[in-house]
């Protein structure tokens, strides 16, 4: 939708009331229609003051595309340094010796801080002698997720395309060369990053905690929960695969022996283990590592610390909270990648799939679909029961960021879009968040639940292995320990799963049916992951009175 203007530069008024009827039109709140009028008076200032002929006309347009609300302004006229300065500071500190007067300067000054303020709202550019000013009155709140579903549709397209058309010699380069290359790149520097926006994220939230015992509680809660859903994942995951029965023993002859590329000897399943191996033998290890365990407790450490130190506690706060906001700042930044990431993902797992081992795997993917879907509905249930939450405001909110975290394949990489859904989107308080989702990111793991189990067993009905009740509950024992201890990063299922065919004597040549579409697999795993780690901070920030309802409702 677009609207159209020209109006003369001494009589812009009638441009002003223009902008101002089509944001209403387009239905723009008012605080926000304001801010935009205040912001267009004063670019028409300065388009007027460089202006080639006083009696050319300014062209105004207004624009409406994919929920992105913009103003364009137009004036013929010589470049110009349109901001001043590269802070507000610089800006009040400028000469204005050409001014014929201090209320002009001081005019002049105003409209620069103005212009300074909103600097990412504005582009300028001179173009043929016509200078181009864009105004951004709204963002497309969505742009992330249909750019992300659109990188979704094409990879699928074009991932079956190659597979028809082009030789397999040349998928394989092109796979191994571009697309692989591309997620591999993407997925470390998101790898990088996630250590220390764990670390600093826990450290500055324990550190706010005034009284420890409220830090202790909502700990307890939050743990309490994880523990909760982790259990009802792994007998809703039975209940579905008892249901549906997916695995065709016939399949068991035709499995190759790809199994070999995944190996089992790092993985250990013992509590002993995984409860000593949360202390750091030192400071450095575990942030190089990525040990998720031992960086939250590094973190809660020093959270706990910073409030015994006397007069330095201040600084070092004060240093935390800065290097989060960098942290923060940074995964932003790569964040924005998703689609293109996301679509080199897409594309190498067509690529790698066959007709056959993917006609072989429908029937599995199903029922970890629809075990997936049970399981959003538990979650509804607990918001409901336990949360006293109505969940449709909370599925419709999150909804966007599902899709992200799906493209992420990854619970740890997601840990910055469900901190900004949770603030942003739901209303719960940071005191809660900031805690709750890096410790969900690492513990909380119902997704991966659900496909240890569902895959566990229907690769042993496979192989033609009987689990009986003893092998039963030892199956539940090792998923409920390789859930808590498995990294959320893409790939851990495999392994993880690996070792739990293992354990039921389930031959590993079982793997070569997952394998191929372990990459969407671990989009499923981790957006189920993630939105457990959610339901958890909604259920446990209504608990606390930490919860904005009106954000939340609206």
């Amino acid at each position: 939708m677009s609207k159209r203007l020209l109006v003369e530069q001494k009589h812009t008024k009638a441009g002003i009331e223009f902008i101002k009827e089509g944001l209403e039109e387009f239905g723009i709140e008012k605080k926000q229609t304001i801010k935009t009028m205040l912001l267009v008076e004063e670019v028409l200032v300065k388009l007027r003051e460089h202006a080639k002929d006083p009696d050319e006309n300014i062209c105004i347009i207004l624009n409406k595309r994919f929920g992105r609300v913009y103003v364009n302004l137009s004036l013929r006229g010589e470049k110009f340094q349109f901001i001043y300065g590269h802070t507000i500071e610089e800006v009040l500190d400028q000469e204005n010796d050409d001014l014929q007067s201090a209320q002009e300067k001081e005019e002049k000054i105003i409209r620069d801080v103005l212009l300074k303020a909103n600097e990412e709202r504005l582009r300028y550019k001179n173009k043929n002698n016509m200078n181009l000013v864009e105004i951004t009155v709204q963002k497309n709140p969505h742009a992330m997720v249909l750019h992300t579903m659109l990188a979704l549709i094409a990879a699928i397209v074009i991932g079956v395309l190659m597979k028809v058309f082009v030789p397999s010699g040349v998928n394989e380069a092109l796979n191994n060369t571009i697309f692989t290359s591309i997620s591999t790149m993407f997925l470390n520097a998101l790898k990088m990053i996630v250590g220390p926006v764990v670390f600093f994220s826990i450290a500055c939230c324990i550190s706010q905690f005034g009284d420890l015992k409220e830090a202790g509680r909502i700990g307890g809660k939050i743990m309490g929960f994880y523990l909760l859903t982790t259990v009802l994942a792994i007998l809703t995951a039975t209940g579905v695969f008892e249901l549906l029965k997916p695995g065709n023993p016939e399949l068991a002859a035709k499995l190759a022996g790809d199994a070999a590329a995944v190996s089992v000897s790092d993985v250990s399943i013992s509590i002993k283990d995984t409860i000593v191996g949360i202390i750091p033998a030192n400071f450095v290890k575990p942030f190089l590592d990525s040990n998720m365990m031992q960086l939250i407790f590094l973190a809660v450490l020093i959270g706990i610390a910073l409030e015994k130190i006397g007069e330095h506690s201040r600084l070092l706060k004060d240093i935390f909270e800065a290097c989060n906001d960098l942290f923060l700042k940074i995964t932003v930044m790569l964040v924005r990648f998703i689609p293109v990431a996301t679509f080199c993902s897409i594309v190498s797992v067509v690529l790698k799939t066959g007709p056959d081992v993917l006609l072989s795997m429908l029937a599995m993917l199903g029922t970890f679909a629809v075990g997936i879907v049970a399981m959003i509905i538990v979650y509804c249930i607990l918001l409901g029961v336990i949360g006293r939450l109505n969940p449709i405001p909370f599925l419709k909110k999150y909804n966007p960021t599902m899709l992200q975290v799906f493209g992420m394949a990854s619970s740890n990489a997601a840990i910055i879009v469900n901190m900004d859904a949770c603030e942003n989107k739901l209303g719960i308080s940071k005191k809660i968040y900031s805690l709750s989702i890096p410790l969900g990111a690492t513990v909380n793991m119902d997704g991966t639940c659900i496909y240890l189990v569902i895959f566990g067993m229907a690769l042993a009905r496979v192989f033609g292995v009987d689990i009986n009740g003893g092998m039963m509950l030892s199956m539940f024992f090792s998923v409920f320990v390789l859930s808590v201890g498995a990294p959320g990063v893409p790939g851990a299922g495999l392994v993880c799963l690996s070792v739990l065919l293992t354990q039921l004597n389930v031959p590993l040549a079982g793997i070569g049916l997952v394998m191929g579409l372990d990459s969407l697999l671990g989009m499923m795993r981790a957006m189920s992951n993630s939105l457990g780690d959610v339901t958890a901070s909604l259920i446990v920030a209504k608990s606390e009175k930490k919860l904005d309802m009106e954000k939340y409702m609206s």
